[in-house]
């Protein structure tokens, strides 16, 4: 795997390539590190050039430089393609990063080859409606010992009774989510707002005649099926998947499920893609 870096708009922009193949462009969610899609890269990367890259004020690319909005966090994307001159891509992202992905598609047509999008919505006012399970859940998430906080956002990215560790299952989450799973990103209050900005739902017919697959969760309070449903409803042509057992943190906690899922869907680029 091959690291890198780009300087944009006043934000170095980390991003990692590995693979060989069509390229997929993976973006991430409200304060999680590109590291996030190892689940996928390292199934899809024999097959397929795979890039990630740290959001805007995350991780590795600091500072943020430039205002955090939806339109700019596409530019990066867009840009990141432009450092590895690639004039398309297969696009997924997943919460805000399919905000993101959109945002991407509708901004720079034909830079998206096609598109993937997980847990996620056409505005982000329908994001994590004050539903009690999220209400309860977000007030567990940020209040409390780090201990606490760990569990309370364990609540939200895993099904109800899924935990039979908790403590066990924070530590593993935490290499891939770039964080201690009770601490929260600086950034994570500024990509929030960004996303609450960003309403898309008006602009979808225009992403006719791009493979869309929509992919839910049955479990999770942040993007809820039927916001799920809405967006692939609106997509034209756009295919809807929902995981029965899964929650937010689909692609890492069932990534076997997703990773299927994806096979299928990008499997017109790559005729010999393993199952």
């Amino acid at each position: 795997m091959a690291a890198h870096s780009i300087e944009h708009r006043g934000c170095p922009i980390h991003y990692t390539v590995r693979g060989h193949g069509p390229v997929v462009l993976f973006i991430q969610g409200v304060g999680v590190h590109g590291e996030g899609w190892r689940p996928q890269v390292d199934h899809l990367a024999a097959h397929f050039t795979c890039i990630t890259f740290d959001n805007r004020g995350v991780g590795r690319s600091q500072p943020a430089g430039a205002p955090v909005t939806v339109e700019q966090m596409a530019d990066d994307a867009r840009a990141v393609l432009d450092a590895v001159s690639i004039e398309s891509a297969h696009v997924i992202g997943h919460s805000l990063g399919g905000l993101v992905a959109l945002q991407l598609a509708l901004s720079a047509p034909g830079r998206a080859r096609s598109l993937c999008l997980m847990c996620t919505f056409a505005s982000g006012r329908a994001a994590a409606p004050m539903t009690p399970r999220m209400i309860w859940a977000g007030l567990r998430s940020r209040v409390g010992t780090r201990r606490m906080r760990r569990r309370g956002f364990l609540s939200i990215i895993l099904p109800p009774g899924a935990i039979d560790d908790p403590d066990a299952t924070a530590a593993d989450l935490a290499a891939l989510f770039g964080h201690d799973l009770g601490d929260q990103e600086p950034i994570t209050g500024v990509q929030l707002q960004a996303m609450r900005q960003s309403d898309l739902t008006a602009r979808l017919p225009e992403l006719a005649g791009v493979p869309t697959l929509v992919m839910s969760a049955a479990h999770d309070p942040i993007a809820p099926p039927r916001v799920g449903r809405a967006l692939a409803d609106g997509v034209p042509g756009a295919r809807y998947v929902e995981a029965p057992d899964a929650s937010h943190g689909l692609p890492i906690t069932h990534a076997a499920w997703a990773n299927a899922r994806l096979a299928e869907h990008l499997a017109p680029s790559a005729q010999h893609l393993r199952q």
